[in-house]
């Protein structure tokens, strides 16, 4: 992946709403309607974000009829953590259950070294 197209990935996954369509359409392909009621974003708000997902092609869209599905392009996803995790250093030691960055049922690592020594990562 070419560094121009990693910092625009980057800045597309860089907002609190668009996080939170991702997680939505991580699991599950949803129309848009079902997005807006999965997160609570409105309209025009949420297509805006979408238009910026598709973009970055961080999601993949199939139309049938009138509507559009949405999921997460996970190969993209996977390319990008790859790089991420590849080039910006490794994962330190798990930090304890229930500290005030763990998340239920996830556990929280550390990423050290290089630019991304300020980076946690929640698997």
């Amino acid at each position: 992946m070419a560094l121009e197209h990693i910092a625009e990935l980057l800045r597309a996954l860089a907002h609190p709403l668009r996080l939170q369509i991702l997680d939505a359409v991580c699991e599950a392909e949803l129309s848009v309607g079902e997005i807006e009621e999965v997160t609570g974003i409105g309209q025009p708000g949420l297509s805006q974000q979408l238009a910026v997902l598709r973009k970055a092609e961080l999601v993949v869209t199939q139309r049938t009829g009138k509507q559009v599905f949405y999921r997460v392009d996970g190969e993209r996803m996977q390319a990008l953590a790859h790089y991420l995790g590849g080039r910006l250093g490794g994962a330190g030691p798990a930090l304890p259950a229930g500290g005030d960055s763990a998340v239920a049922g996830e556990t929280a690592v550390t990423v050290r070294g290089g630019a991304a020594g300020f980076a946690r990562v929640l698997r």
